[in-house]
């Protein structure tokens, strides 16, 4: 199956002195990366890479991602536009190359057939950069005391008596 934003590249299009690409998801592919990733909306979404070869057939791409999202506060479920900017760094190995064990390492990626897709690199990389709890400006998680009816449960009654405890 191809992935939302699919921009493939086959590894030996890239020279010895490296290569400059820049790829951006139209519309529609940022309308599928939004329902993949369960958002509102991905408005835009580019990046900036420097892709060069390295010994071995890997190749090591740097750069920088760019994009804006909504998503949906997680307290007040408002929309939240916010700007991602994100730098990358991968690895792509080429077929049959066994992964580093580096966890300080970049992320690898092996390039079936010789070809890796760095839409689909990016995407990975934006679900990664996205802010697992957005919340709206100003918006709080309400606080015990503030109206709340006092806890109540089966640990309720235990909760009181530790309570008890520590003031005595």
């Amino acid at each position: 199956m191809q992935p939302e934003f699919h921009r493939p590249l086959a590894l030996a299009r890239i020279p010895p002195e490296g290569r400059e690409e820049r790829i951006e998801a139209r519309g529609p592919e940022c309308a599928a990366l939004a329902a993949r990733f369960g958002i509102p909306a991905i408005e835009r979404l580019s990046a900036e890479l420097r892709l060069r070869p390295e010994p071995g057939g890997t190749v090591l791409v740097e750069g920088r991602l760019s994009a804006e999202v909504v998503q949906t506060c997680v307290v007040t479920l408002e929309p939240v536009r916010q700007a991602v900017g994100e730098a990358i760094t991968l690895r792509i190995l080429p077929p049959g190359a066994e992964p580093s064990d580096d966890p300080e390492g970049p992320d690898e990626i092996e390039a079936e057939d010789g070809t890796v897709d760095l839409g689909e690199a990016v995407a990975e990389q934006l679900s990664l950069a996205l802010d697992p709890y957005p919340r709206a400006p100003g918006a709080e998680l309400p606080t015990a005391g503030e109206g709340e009816a006092a806890p109540s449960g089966p640990f309720a009654a235990l909760a009181a008596l530790r309570g008890k405890a520590k003031g005595a």
